[in-house]
């Protein structure tokens, strides 16, 4: 008799196809896991958001325990129905962490902060006078690499100096995928002219680069993964070019309902050939290429200096808001506080808060030690007006001056011989340069203003300047020159200032053209 029976179909058949089917699978499962393995950074933002949101963990067992209690009363329940109720506990447990956690950070913040009778006073030598939309705007007019763009933009202190600093990144699609980062772009902070130094030279892994010479691909893979990277910001140590990536991690709190908050982790610091040194806040004090940098991360700053809002508990936020704080909103050209200023004890982030609503007194000013997170607050004795009027009193007494052309801009607190003053840029709408600067007596309203760097330093020491009369200029002490010379770009950027006084000449000479150019 002829066995007809299809092959395959006995029981050995079936166990081989079963078999197939889960070796196939298997494969495809460890494929999945190699790929998100490799691909991991992308979803580090999702990843770090769950793990900082333990309230995922409730909501999911809250809803599981109410499903199971409702389905074994026979009560009709869908999947769709679990999901609403693991959503709506997900969504009010998170804002009530969220309060939780703002208070937790306030009042910590609160403790650990030192109350200070006054401030630092401000390194004469090395004042903030560039703001950083007219750093941006002087470190795009005088780039000359066609491939590339300047991207970012942060402080790094350079030969002593603060600077802007900004990544040279490839420009354009093709670019983008085939180059590096080709250097550093310096602007010099102190002065007011245009003072650029431009440090070239390929990193491995830098800044808006395409992902795999990324610094942040790189950074997520080799360094820590639940952490919340900061903006990077570049470092020139003995002409090698550095990435320096301050973190923040969780800390876990579970009661009375889980949250996390944030603290200080570490700095990432990356070499121009790629290597990564992951180091602790203590590792990177006492590392020599960040030495003088700051460190700690700026929006930890804020966010803590913000989160004081609470030192008097939550309830006082939504009722009667007893000596409750708001940062100070400024006018900043997409920069705002905390601002980085150099004092004679180092460099700080400086943070002025307003008491909350209408006012815009100075309730307080918080400055932090960019290098330790060492937090301080300043409590005037007397009646100050906060950077928010400071600004109009600039406005006031430059009666001449057209402000829908110029904004004042970045007003930062300054100590000069125990009297308060903000001191504000005014800037062009197109951020061309600093037409000038005005520091604003907080107490009394009165408005000095300088034109040159060399009358800011001096004003920063204490020398006698004579209030403005509201034509835009100040006078220091001593002669005034009796002419100007500005060497001027093709774009009209102010790139030198000379000036020359009674007893001094200028001489002219053309140069030598060159006599292959046909000219």
């Amino acid at each position: 008799m002829v066995d007809q029976s299809l092959p395959g179909s006995d029981d050995g058949g079936g166990r081989e196809i079963t078999r197939g089917v889960a070796v196939a699978a298997a494969v495809l499962v460890a494929v999945a896991l190699a790929i998100g393995w490799y691909f991991r950074p992308w979803f580090q933002g999702l990843v770090y958001l769950l793990y900082t949101t333990p309230m995922v963990l409730v909501a999911g067992a809250v809803a599981a325990a109410v499903t199971a209690t409702l389905w074994r009363r026979d009560f009709p329940l869908t999947a769709n129905a679990a999901l609403g109720i693991f959503v709506v506990v997900l969504v009010a447990g998170t804002g009530a962490a969220g309060l939780f956690a703002g208070e937790e950070l306030g009042t910590s913040t609160m403790a650990d902060s030192e109350v200070t009778g006054g401030l630092s006073e401000v390194d004469p030598d090395r004042p903030r006078v560039v703001t950083k939309s007219v750093a941006s705007r002087y470190a795009s007019n005088t780039l000359n690499f066609p491939q590339y763009r300047i991207s970012g933009g942060d402080i790094t202190v350079y030969n002593g100096t603060p600077h802007w600093s900004y990544a040279l990144s490839p420009d354009g699609t093709w670019n983008h995928l085939t180059k590096q980062q080709h250097g550093t772009v310096l602007v010099d902070m102190t002065r007011q002219n245009a003072q650029t130094e431009v440090v070239t030279g390929d990193l491995r892994k830098g800044i808006g680069t395409a992902f795999y010479n990324h610094y942040k691909w790189h950074t997520v893979k080799n360094g820590e993964y639940l952490v919340d990277y900061e903006d990077p910001f570049m470092v020139v140590h003995e002409g090698e070019q550095y990435v320096a990536v301050p973190y923040t991690k969780p800390e876990f709190h579970w009661t009375p309902v889980p949250h996390t908050t944030p603290e200080w982790g570490g700095v990432a610091l990356i070499d121009s050939e790629g290597s990564l040194e992951d180091l602790s806040p203590a590792e990177a004090r006492s590392h020599p290429v960040l030495e003088g940098q700051k460190l700690y991360p700026l929006s930890l700053a804020r966010q803590k200096v913000a989160a004081t809002k609470y030192r008097n508990g939550i309830v006082n936020t939504f009722t009667s808001h007893r000596d409750e704080i708001e940062v100070a909103p400024v006018p900043g050209e997409d920069n705002d506080q905390p601002f980085v200023v150099l004092t004679e004890n180092g460099p700080e982030y400086v943070v002025a808060v307003e008491p909350y609503g209408d006012a815009q007194g100075l309730k307080e000013v918080w400055t932090v030690d960019s290098r330790t997170g060492d937090f301080q607050r300043y409590s005037p004795n007397e009646s100050l007006f906060g950077p928010r009027k400071a600004t109009d009193y600039v406005r006031q007494a430059a009666r001449t001056t057209d402000w829908n052309r110029f904004t004042p801009s970045e007003p930062i607190p300054v100590v000069v011989d125990g009297e308060f003053y903000w001191e504000v840029r005014v800037v062009p709408e197109d951020s061309s340069g600093i037409a000038y600067i005005a520091f604003v007596n907080a107490r009394s309203s009165d408005v000095v203003e300088v034109e040159q760097t060399e009358e800011v330093s001096a004003f920063l020491r204490g020398a006698t300047v004579a209030p403005d009369a509201g034509d835009g200029e100040g006078s220091t002490d001593g002669d005034a020159p009796e002419m100007i010379v500005q060497r001027v770009a093709d774009n009209g950027t102010v790139l030198e200032t000379l000036e020359v006084y009674g007893n001094e000449s200028i001489q002219i000479e053309r140069g030598a053209r060159n006599e292959t150019d046909g000219r």
